[in-house]
């Protein structure tokens, strides 16, 4: 007798019902969440700002060391850094899932685990969704919404030439921790008997399958008194994103190979796969820390924080996007991160 539930046995309202019976609202903005046509939102004089992300599988993740637990905390964290990355404050989102026939309602529910410790996490509501059934695996999209004060969201359109370019946390470790789980999982089939060998790896391998949305800093910059003049996530690498701000902002921007910030982890992993920790650092996405600009004014204010770290500056359209070396040299910053398509 199986110990798993089909999920033809309950249904698609069975399965909302069984949803909706683990989820607490805790957002005054939100009136009415899971069970009627729609959500009913109030949220009062702010301004809303929504971002939608979509994870398909065997495209976005690979369910063989990728645990649904992972999975939907990721799936919400990548959307509330998206929310970040406005300068706003995450308040509801919405989760519509596309199944395969093997899912079990088990594993559903381990999914939606997930994704409810990141709802009490970053204390959004989860309001609504869909659920269908898929040919080709598990699709996931979730649309976040937030708040933020009028004239307070930040845009990639506003930085100018001079402005400091700030990034949090560290880079690399997201794209070196796949690798790693690309490595044992291909070695688990070459012989099923070997366990994976993760020693010395666990920070890697947690950025890849749980990163972490950085709202911390949101509500620091605010107590700091600095709003950002531009600002975006990296989730496609760092390249692709300077130069996503800076084709949106008209500008240049000169970045400080020696100011990259990268986890010893990474500089070890690097060189064991014998691939450039610069190259890493700068194309291999999925950190989904935040990439943005500030006036020079506020310098004195953010130099010491321990998380964040000023990686260059903008400068003229006419000069290019370009990395500079510790010897002085400068070569032109191409993005080769993640491509959609």
């Amino acid at each position: 007798m199986s110990e798993y539930t089909a999920l033809s046995d309950l249904g698609e309202f069975g399965l909302i019902r069984r949803i909706q019976n683990t989820i607490k609202l805790e957002q005054k903005s939100t009136v009415v969440g899971i069970g009627d046509d729609a959500a009913v939102l109030e949220p009062g004089e702010k301004n809303i700002v929504v971002s939608t992300d979509m994870l398909v599988e065997g495209v976005h993740f690979d369910l063989s060391f990728c645990p649904l637990r992972h999975l939907g905390y990721k799936a919400v964290a990548v959307n509330v850094s998206d929310i970040a990355a406005m300068n706003a404050l995450p308040t509801q989102i919405t989760v519509s899932l596309a199944i395969g026939s093997r899912y079990t309602v088990e594993a559903i529910e381990e999914l939606y685990d997930g994704i409810r410790i990141a709802c009490e996490n970053y204390k959004v509501d989860l309001v609504g969704g869909d659920t269908t059934s898929s040919n080709a695996g598990l699709v996931i999209s979730i649309t976040a919404i937030g708040e933020v004060a009028k004239g307070e969201a930040v845009l990639r359109s506003t930085a100018q030439p001079n402005d400091l370019i700030c990034v949090t946390g560290d880079l690399g470790a997201a794209y070196l921790g796949l690798q790693v789980l690309e490595r044992e999982k291909q070695v688990f089939m070459d012989n099923p008997e070997m366990q994976p060998d993760l020693q010395d790896k666990e920070y890697l391998v947690q950025r890849q399958l749980k990163p972490e949305a950085r709202m911390d800093v949101i509500h620091e910059l605010k107590e700091l008194g600095v709003k950002p003049t531009a600002m975006i996530d990296i989730s496609d690498g760092l390249a692709s994103e300077i130069m996503h701000l800076c084709a949106q902002s008209g500008t240049g921007a000169a970045i400080y190979q020696d100011k990259l910030p990268a986890d010893q982890q990474v500089l070890n992993t690097a060189e064991e796969f014998r691939l450039d920790p610069v190259t890493c650092i700068l194309n291999g996405g999925e950190d989904y820390e935040l990439l943005f600009t500030v006036n020079l004014a506020d310098l004195n204010k953010i130099r010491n924080h321990p998380d964040i770290t000023i990686i260059g500056k903008m400068t003229e359209a006419s000069e290019g996007v370009r990395l500079a070396t510790p010897s002085g040299n400068t070569f032109p910053i191409k993005a080769q991160g993640w491509t959609h398509f």
